[in-house]
């Protein structure tokens, strides 16, 4: 039993010896950071400031900080630390400086009490320190004290150099990172999200959808192993992605070989959504005339393009990998444009080409009543091009130019503009006559 409280009695020695060991490493640790629970892995400036300043006072008293080094000390290492870190003193506990009839050692002794100051902020820069010392007479380019505020100095310039390449490489992670995001959902609803505000589903009124797909995908992928597939894809659709930023158009995702785009949200356009899908189409196609495909480059590549203009809610689906989703029967149905639509060739709906009607500028063709799976029989157009009298030099502004030309009564064919109030109010019946008059001026 003595044996056991004996061994017991030790282990406790021990622990405390090594506890008083980490603690006189920590009399040199600034107030405010003994007080984190979490301090800066590289600490603080005001930090550093004071930690030089107890370095000055044992300089000058000739032993240790807070004379822990001195035979006759008082006070352990624990004890110092508790009441360093205590806020309910009149006088923040500190070293004591033996009285001196030295003028430069009592301002030296000045310096380092306003070195140590409780508040970091009353703390002087290595800067000013450097010019307090130099009125005291030490030069930092000789003694010990002079050569250690120097060496102290570069650190701190060091380290704000050091901060200031960290906060630039955070910068740069951050645009990536807000790059990448803007990449998956539209920049309004990323947005949305960074801010920490939810993002409830949206109805809208009229929206234009866009599907194709690569005709004989099956006999490609036959000749070809999956990592040609995917080189083949990659570089189609980097093709259209980048044909995509002339239009007010936003891709809404790829499935395998198809590709879905949508005009008119997040940020609603007016009636210019199918204009724009119209135009992109007739890109995408000009586009693919010249594409080949890498390990295939006898095979031509062809698509099949099918669009469709009606209302749609869009939403947030997802936490982990959230993504921006539309749904409705608009949705359907312009995949049905698509399947049932021929290669090299763009079908829409009757609603997207009364829409184009509307606008003038579009050279269309009626395909006739075709079958489509749960639709029954439906009258479909094909999109052959624009008006030779389009400048096509800026896209977006493509619905302007067009209205304006109706207006006129510019047309190739001769014939008289439509009652154009009439049919927009339609389609979008909150679109009304002075929205319209503004948007034509």
């Amino acid at each position: 039993r003595e044996a056991v409280v004996s061994t017991q009695s030790t282990g406790d020695r021990l622990s405390k010896a090594t506890e008083e060991a980490r603690n006189e490493r920590l009399v040199y640790r600034a107030p405010e950071l003994l007080r984190m629970q979490c301090i800066p892995c590289k600490g603080t400036r005001e930090g550093d400031m004071y930690s030089f300043a107890i370095i000055v006072h044992e300089i000058i008293v000739r032993y240790g900080p807070f004379g822990l080094s001195n035979m006759d000390a008082d006070l352990t290492a624990t004890e110092v630390i508790n009441m360093v870190i205590k806020t309910d003193r009149v006088t923040p506990f500190r070293p004591e400086f033996p009285f001196s009839t030295d003028s430069k050692q009592a301002r030296l002794a000045a310096v380092a009490r306003e070195a140590w100051h409780e508040d970091p902020g009353m703390r002087p820069t290595f800067q000013s320190l450097r010019a307090s010392f130099r009125s005291i007479g030490i030069e930092s380019s000789g003694g010990i004290v002079g050569n250690l505020l120097s060496r102290m100095e570069k650190y701190a310039t060091n380290l704000e150099e050091v901060v200031e390449e960290r906060t630039a490489q955070l910068r740069c992670e951050k645009k990536r990172t807000d790059d990448l995001i803007e990449s998956m959902l539209p920049k309004s609803v990323a947005d949305q999200l960074r801010s920490g505000s939810a993002v409830p589903p949206e109805s809208f009124e009229c929206v234009s959808i866009y599907f194709s797909d690569i005709v004989g995908f099956t006999a490609i992928s036959s000749l070809s192993s999956p990592h040609q597939v995917l080189e083949m894809l990659n570089d189609l659709y980097t093709l259209f992605d980048t044909c995509i930023e002339k239009y007010d158009c936003y891709k809404v995702e790829t499935i395998g070989d198809a590709y879905m785009v949508v005009s008119g949200l997040p940020i609603q356009n007016g009636d210019r959504h199918a204009a724009q899908i119209a135009l992109m189409s007739l890109d995408f196609l000009d586009s693919i005339s010249n594409f080949k495909i890498a390990h295939l480059p006898n095979e031509k590549l062809r698509i099949r393009i099918g669009m469709h203009s009606g209302p749609v809610v869009a939403g947030i689906v997802g936490k982990k990998m959230p993504r921006y989703c539309l749904f409705g029967d608009t949705v359907n149905t312009a995949s049905r444009m698509e399947s049932n639509g021929e290669a090299l060739k763009i079908q829409m709906s009757s609603q997207s080409h009364d829409i184009l009607k509307i606008h003038g500028g579009f050279v269309t063709e009626c395909r006739g009543l075709v079958e489509m799976k749960g639709k029954g029989k439906v009258e479909t157009f094909w999109l052959k091009g624009v008006e030779n009298n389009i400048n096509l030099t800026n896209p977006r502004t493509f619905t302007d130019q067009a209205v304006l030309a109706k207006r006129s009564g510019v047309y190739s064919d001769g014939g008289a503009p439509p009652n154009y109030m009439n049919i927009v109010n339609i389609y979008n019946p909150d679109y009304d006559k002075t929205h319209n008059d503004k948007h034509l001026q």
